[in-house]
């Protein structure tokens, strides 16, 4: 597999490829489609499977007003479609001299001249070049041109609605991180090395928790969850807050978690918080002792929600062997 973030760094395949092309922000059910259909489609031709996305997000480029934010940043993505074996990953540097290149001029410049591209599969809604008018009437004329076939694959449907990458930042968001599983195959997850906070959770409460230090740009809404936490490549149960800590004043967002019957130091480590189901909201407590009994509470229902099956997680980005999504 080559994974390549600048177009001379690609060696053209001899015999041709297949391609598939988009943002894949999250890499839910509907871009693993894409990216499964794009691997067995080159296997069945003898081509080279190509996946091109960009980086950073066009709206980022193209957008003045503030984006939402993303689901994955940029090495999670990658990381994401790699689990899918394609042979080749280009992560593009988007510019505005891209974005103003017309459907034709991004055709041969980014795909037909680099990768010699004989096939090309996209989503029901995509369109490239400028203005997105590239759609796929457009796709499907160049293709005579240039001499590469196209198909377009339909929706995936789950609980009667299209997954989409608004969709699931809409549930993480409202905090429903149960909801958002079956549309990504996996359980919503954030990053971030393991730093010092104020010692509060084991010297006062008696719950000492791992303070993160937030890579992602996309949180569950506030308040407590039952989670698993993945530390050098062991999943452990435990549970999370996130938000402000109001009992203590602070006005700082922030992620704190506390695995269950874990006493190793971890400080500098990067860990990975898997978020199960949302228990509470957050709020404010008249005291220490009211906000530990809370937390013991908080402890036996995460315990609760964790033991059923469902709620199990892979080492890595997936939920079970049989959703990795490996073509």
């Amino acid at each position: 597999m080559i994974i390549a973030k600048a177009i001379d760094k690609i060696i053209k395949p001899h015999n041709g490829a297949c391609v598939t092309i988009g943002n894949f922000d999250g890499v839910h059910k509907g871009h693993q489609k894409l990216i499964c259909s794009t691997c067995q489609k080159a296997k069945e031709l003898g081509l080279a499977s190509v996946v091109v996305t960009f980086d950073p997000h066009p709206l980022r480029v193209l957008v003045n007003s503030k984006t939402p934010p993303f689901i994955t940043l940029t090495s999670q993505k990658l990381e994401l479609i790699a689990q899918h074996n394609p042979d080749i990953i280009l992560a593009l540097n988007f510019t505005k001299e891209i974005a103003a290149l017309s459907p034709e001029e991004f055709i041969k410049e980014f795909l037909i001249d680099p990768f010699g591209m004989k096939e090309m599969v996209v989503g029901y809604d995509y369109a490239l070049g400028k203005a997105r008018s590239g759609n796929y009437e457009i796709l499907a004329k160049l293709g005579g041109k240039y001499g590469y076939g196209i198909e377009r694959l339909e929706p995936v449907i789950i609980d009667d609605a299209v997954v989409s990458s608004s969709r699931i930042r809409d549930l993480v968001t409202e905090g429903n991180v149960w909801d958002v599983r079956p549309l990504l195959g996996r359980f919503y997850q954030v990053r971030g090395e393991v730093v010092h906070g104020m010692n509060r959770g084991g010297r006062l409460l008696g719950f000492p928790t791992a303070n993160i230090k937030l890579e992602d740009e996309l949180f569950p809404k506030k308040g407590v969850y039952a989670i698993r936490v993945e530390v050098d490549g062991d999943v452990r149960p435990g549970v999370a807050n996130i938000g402000k800590n109001p009992t203590f004043g602070n006005d700082a967002l922030s992620v704190e978690a506390h695995i269950f019957d874990f006493s190793e130091n971890i400080y500098g480590k990067n860990i990975r918080v898997h978020f199960i189901q949302r228990i509470r909201s957050e709020r404010k407590f008249n005291g220490l002792d009211e906000l530990k009994e809370r937390i013991a509470i908080d402890i036996e229902l995460a315990k609760s929600i964790l033991s059923y099956p469902e709620s199990q997680v892979r080492p890595g980005l997936h939920l079970t062997e049989s959703e990795t999504g490996a073509c």
